[in-house]
């Protein structure tokens, strides 16, 4: 279960890690000013909370929660959300591999894209902290050891990528198309891509929905071995949320479901 919860955020995610490159070090005082782009949306609001179930078989190995707050925090005179993930083993699974992570990024509120993000992971005797601070008007990103790095034009981190997925537009998607997420992990520059697929309505533990299909663009041999061994479905409304991911992993396979919504900024799509 090495590295679980991190697979359940690419899961929320909605995508893959494509081909990467190390993200080169650079001084903000030789980069170019960037003006803000704005990102019209529908799908979330503050208050929103979202919990998913982790599954290995048949057995709840793990959770993941999401939730919206409005915060305090201006940067550049800019809102922000502060969101808040967080995931942890669940039962019996504590005792052999206990997992407790914390993902938390500050959204900004016009242009869907962070300005900070925490990541404070604990699984088994894995522990990993990261504090980065964005520097979008100049495509860079200082971390907490003290480096700046150069980035894709307004990078993504791993928790606001899922977020911004939420905001592109499907409404004329064709099966075949791929969008592109540009995200800043782990000091390396990862273009993140999914595939549309199809559409299928899909019966879960909170109801049936009606759902677009994608699957993720990927490096083989990462974590896994083909694109099609995994497998994301979206409500096809406003919200564009995740209701259910499955996937073939090197170690087996891995499903996450929708267990619980609230404060929704749009109706779901439920078929009765």
């Amino acid at each position: 279960m090495k590295h679980t919860m991190l697979l359940c955020f690419v899961f929320l995610f909605g995508v893959g890690l494509s081909a990467q490159e190390k993200a080169p070090k650079v001084s903000l005082d030789t980069l170019d000013y960037h003006e803000f782009p704005g990102v019209y949306h529908n799908a979330f609001k503050a208050g929103e909370y979202l919990r998913f179930r982790l599954a290995y078989g048949l057995v709840d190995a793990g959770e993941a929660e999401l939730t919206i707050h409005s915060s305090p925090k201006k940067y550049k005179g800019r809102e922000a959300y502060h969101i808040v993930g967080k995931g942890r083993t669940l039962g019996a699974f504590n005792w052999f591999y206990k997992v407790d992570d914390t993902y938390e990024t500050y959204l900004d509120k016009k242009g869907t894209f962070p300005w900070e993000f925490v990541r404070d992971i604990r699984e088994g005797g894995y522990t990993k902290f990261q504090n980065y601070k964005f520097h979008q008007d100049r495509a860079a990103v200082s971390t907490h050891k003290g480096d700046t790095f150069g980035t894709l034009a307004f990078a993504q981190d791993m928790l606001s990528s899922f977020y911004f997925a939420r905001t592109l537009d499907f409404t004329n998607v064709r099966v075949g198309d791929v969008f592109t997420i540009p995200t800043f992990v782990d000091e390396e520059n990862y273009p993140l891509k999914i595939k549309f697929i199809g559409r299928e309505t899909l019966k879960t533990r909170t109801g049936k929905y009606r759902c677009l299909k994608f699957v993720p663009v990927l490096q083989e041999g990462r974590v896994f071995e083909d694109e099609d061994d995994m497998t994301v479905w979206i409500t096809d409304d406003a919200n564009k949320i995740p209701v259910l991911a499955k996937a073939k992993v090197l170690v087996g396979s891995i499903k996450m479901e929708l267990a619980e919504y609230k404060n929704l900024r749009n109706p779901m799509a439920k078929v009765d």
